[in-house]
């Protein structure tokens, strides 16, 4: 398996661009509204917090069958970030990924955007199996995971229900989708 690397992706509004941990004290303001919390638990990271989690992001996954893929979104018409997605590429056997947007952007289809360009580019590098786990309340979620090409199994994993894509029988059909 070779490791995959962040790489800035291009959507018609947004950009996607690799953690750094310079990103921390933005996106700890972009972060800071405990209903993000609400499904997930936990409480918002501090700029400190989260500078110390970038650095452990960005340094890579220290199991050599994993990698660890993380990018900030920005927002290109406000000049700002205003969330994360992230990928997780366990043994070549499947990506998990997972999105979060702040709240002062939600309801605008950004989430779904980033979402879908990154499974886009995901299939782009060859991988087959897309995963996210969604609790089974988080409407605006599933929301987005089906925008993603993602659809819910019976399986559940922390009390969220697992989504999958399902493999394309076409090889060419996983490229980048049209968004025009």
């Amino acid at each position: 398996m070779s490791a995959l690397q962040a790489e800035v992706i291009a959507t018609e509004r947004l950009d996607l661009v690799p953690l750094r941990v310079e990103h921390a004290t933005e996106m700890a303001e972009v972060l800071s509204d405990p209903a993000l919390h609400a499904f997930t638990g936990g409480a918002p990271d501090s700029p400190r917090e989260l500078r110390r989690r970038y650095g452990r992001l960005t340094a890579g996954s220290p199991d050599p069958g994993v990698d660890w893929l993380n990018w900030v979104v920005a927002l290109r018409a406000e000049d700002r970030l205003v969330g994360t997605v992230q990928a997780t590429r366990v043994h070549d056997d499947h990506t998990e990924i997972a999105w979060v947007v702040g709240t002062p952007w939600q309801g605008r289809g950004i989430a779904a955007e980033a979402a879908r360009a990154l499974v886009d580019w995901l299939r782009g590098k060859g991988v087959r199996t897309v995963v996210a786990h969604v609790h089974p309340d988080h409407h605006a979620s599933a929301a987005v995971a089906t925008a993603a090409g993602l659809a819910p199994t019976d399986r559940y994993h922390d009390g969220e229900v697992e989504w999958r894509s399902t493999p394309r029988t076409d090889p060419a059909a996983d490229g980048p989708r049209d968004r025009g």
